[in-house]
């Protein structure tokens, strides 16, 4: 059974500092162990680049850093899935196929999404 200092200690200063590590650890872990989260990356930076010399709305910016982040955060998730079922087992089992693919499948739909905003976004300046 917890205690009251566990709990205190829990929502302290010290341990939310700690779970910034955490995260930012996460973030950095996915970007050096992962190759397609760095298409990702480049991808987003090219369009945000190419929105801010194209000189669109401030909401279209906004929606290609929300899309650009959706992408980048489901790649996340999927490296995060694909690496615990590679730890849980290493034989072929269809469970851990489902779940890999579901994973990559929701990172490629988020994709497909984002191009089409993008295209969505960016046809009229490039055609002006």
């Amino acid at each position: 059974m917890r205690s009251e200092f566990d709990v205190k200690e829990e929502h302290s200063v010290k341990a939310l500092i700690k779970s910034f590590q955490h995260a930012f650890c996460g973030i950095l872990t996915s970007f050096v162990i992962g190759r397609n989260i760095k298409v990702h990356y480049t991808a987003a930076l090219a369009a945000v680049l190419s929105g801010l010399s194209f000189g669109i709305s401030k909401v279209e910016l906004l929606i290609i850093l929300l899309i650009s982040a959706q992408v980048i955060c489901l790649e996340m998730v999927n490296t995060a899935i694909e690496r615990t079922v590679d730890l849980v087992t290493s034989e072929y089992h269809i469970y851990a196929k489902i779940a890999k693919d579901v994973a990559a499948g929701a990172v490629l739909v988020a994709a497909i999404f984002a191009t089409i905003i993008g295209g969505i976004i960016f046809l009229p300046y490039i055609f002006k």
